[in-house]
């Protein structure tokens, strides 16, 4: 019997997923995520070929509203001479009554804006209400991606990025003014960028710490999205065990983090000091910051869920508007 899928396109998705929508279901996500109303294993690595590429499966089932989905993502560091975007990714959405394939979509776009999402989600529950000052270290698509998400939660009058390429972060100056900040400039170094701030994110591909634990202010809520697997690390120790750390799946943390995991063998800390997860601080099951001068952190690794959730709300879309394109495999 033939399957009739939707195929959609990276403008195609990107068109029907507007940042504030794409938050809003974020959010959600990661609270049935938390509430256990998902089905999600830790996601399946292969390290591939002499370069020891990355490529990733990541499924995940929604009990209610039925979702039922997987993403497949590469990161291949030689793309760039080629003309293709390091980071690649295709989700596939199924029917959760008959597992039949009812959507074939590009997943590059939303991996990029939904990892932003939660992070906004996270800036939303875990920094200060007043925060308006923001450092990013790195100025690759991650960085802008923040940026536009951060805006749409935090009033932020004064932004700092710095980058370890002069070039790079004059460009992301010039391409990112006026998405609803104030002071957009770049720091002379990391240290200058993260001093003072109030909302501090590491989006990176450093294996190794890129900011130092005395830079970082009392009351300052950090977000690192770099250093997904279990020998990098993007920040000091010193600063994971001063912080009330938050993540966003306990179990992918403590085997993928290598902020946690590397910090857990070291002796710095134990499994406890993972406070909860994201999900749990959307339900109100804990409260992470005991007082305003708590340093908090939010380690984002990415799941299988909040692709599915995605990924269903652009299908959703594309059945009202009719976009995309019908085919039969």
């Amino acid at each position: 019997m033939s399957q009739h899928f939707r195929l959609l396109t990276e403008p195609q998705v990107a068109a029907l997923l507007p940042l504030p929508d794409l938050i809003a279901a974020m959010e959600t996500a990661l609270a049935r995520f938390s509430a256990g109303d998902v089905l999600q294993p830790v996601r399946s690595v292969l390290m591939v070929g002499p370069q020891q590429a990355y490529f990733g499966l990541m499924p995940a089932y929604v009990a209610e509203p039925p979702q039922l989905g997987a993403k497949l993502v590469t990161v291949f560091s030689g793309n760039a001479a080629k003309g293709l975007p390091s980071h690649l990714a295709t989700i596939l959405l199924l029917d959760p009554g008959t597992g039949s394939l009812i959507a074939l979509m590009d997943g590059r776009y939303i991996t990029e804006a939904r990892t932003a999402a939660v992070s906004a989600v996270s800036a939303r529950h875990l920094a200060a209400p007043d925060a308006s000052s923001l450092a990013i270290i790195g100025t690759g698509v991650q960085a802008r991606s923040h940026l536009e998400a951060l805006a749409l939660v935090r009033p932020l009058a004064d932004v700092r990025v710095w980058s370890p390429q002069a070039r790079s972060r004059e460009r992301f100056v010039a391409d990112m003014q006026g998405h609803g900040v104030g002071t957009l400039r770049a720091a002379a170094s990391a240290e200058e960028a993260v001093r003072g701030a109030a909302i501090v994110v590491l989006v990176t591909s450093s294996p190794a710490p890129v900011v130092d634990d005395a830079w970082v202010a009392p009351g300052a809520h950090v977000i690192s999205v770099g250093a997904c697997r279990p020998d990098q690390r993007e920040m000091p120790p010193a600063l994971v065990t001063r912080a009330r750390l938050v993540v966003d799946s306990r179990a992918a943390a403590l085997v993928e983090s290598g902020d946690i995991v590397q910090g857990i063998r070291e002796g710095h800390f134990t499994e406890a000091h993972v406070v909860g997860e994201l999900g749990e601080v959307v339900l109100g099951r804990i409260t992470p910051r005991r007082s305003a001068q708590d340093v908090t952190v939010f380690k984002s690794l990415g799941m299988a869920v909040e692709d599915v959730a995605a990924a269903d709300l652009v299908y959703r879309r594309a059945v009202e508007t009719g976009a995309g394109t019908a085919l039969t495999l």
